[in-house]
């Protein structure tokens, strides 16, 4: 796909140190923008930062500390960009975790999935909205194909009565794109100026499934060992491709807020970028009001800037 020139952009990425985050801070550093890579591990987002540099000498990239798990952490990244007065224009929020063994809890108190993949991302974004509002910017959350069947456990979001870590995981990307979509629509309606839409990457053999010691995970999980030899033999995408469709939600003058974009082949597993129909869980207005209300009571974080 081609992105077009991003120039005087500046565009911040979570989950960039590997995988397709990196993929995707690549491609929009050699566009011109000026990439910042929020980051848990220092060690991993340098070596992410080498690697962009090896291809494109003058890149604009640089890193910033980020632990998504923590609303401390995502609170002090807020605070750190407001302060660099910098209109920020991309915002991707791809970062996530992918079905820990057994149940991890936050430092405030939230089952890990829920935590990450949603609820810092809401924060982050409630936190950031001076300096997105002043880049007019462009939201593009990245989401799941286990978002098509996934669904809220009201009355018990971080699966403390039950731990189910593929249910949780599904949770956390309904959650999130419910969220982004009424992020899109109140932008409308309060006159933000930010455009937000949702993408998914496919099936690719990214990081998301391999050995993970922090999540319990001492090896790849056999999925991940199917998914790269169904991508070897091209039924599946690859990691390359599986930053695609986010890409193109966010950069592209096709692309519009309140869409969905994902693969265009057989099964949406991989292929270039389309417009897609939205999964039947992101579509009950009532849902996303719901998540949005949930999200701002249970992070301490609002809107109201």
């Amino acid at each position: 796909m081609t992105i077009p020139d991003l120039t005087g952009t500046r565009a911040v990425i979570t989950g960039a140190s590997d995988g397709m985050g990196l993929v995707m801070a690549t491609h929009l550093a050699a566009a011109g923008a000026e990439v910042i890579l929020p980051v848990r591990n220092r060690t991993k987002g340098e070596a992410a930062i080498a690697s962009i540099r090896r291809t494109h000498p003058d890149a604009a990239v640089s890193l910033r500390d980020l632990d998504l798990s923590s609303l401390a952490s995502v609170a002090a990244l807020g605070r750190t960009l407001n302060d660099e007065d910098e209109p920020i224009h991309l915002l991707l929020n791809n970062a996530g975790v992918m079905t820990p063994p057994e149940r991890q809890v936050t430092t405030d108190g939230f089952e890990l999935q829920f935590a990450t993949n949603h609820l810092g991302h809401f924060a982050l974004v409630a936190h950031l909205l001076p300096s997105l509002r002043a880049g007019q910017a462009r939201v593009t959350s990245q989401l799941s194909v286990a978002a098509a069947r996934g669904q809220i456990r009201w009355d018990d979001l971080s699966f403390s009565r039950e731990y189910d870590g593929m249910q949780a995981y599904s949770q956390s990307k309904v959650a999130q794109g419910l969220f982004a979509l009424e992020l899109h629509r109140r932008s409308l309606a309060q006159g933000w100026g930010i455009t937000s839409n949702i993408a998914h990457p496919g099936v690719a053999p990214t990081n998301l499934l391999a050995a993970r010691p922090e999540l319990g995970r001492s090896q790849d999980t056999s999925a991940r060992r199917v998914v790269r030899l169904m991508s070897r033999i091209g039924l599946v995408g690859t990691v390359e491709s599986a930053g695609m469709s986010a890409l193109h939600a966010a950069t592209s003058p096709d692309a519009r807020g309140g869409r969905f974009y994902g693969p265009r082949g057989l099964g949406h597993l991989a292929g270039k970028p389309a417009e897609q129909k939205t999964y039947k869980p992101l579509q009950d207005l009532e849902d996303a009001q719901r998540v949005w209300a949930v999200s701002e009571e249970l992070s301490g974080v609002g809107f109201g800037h």
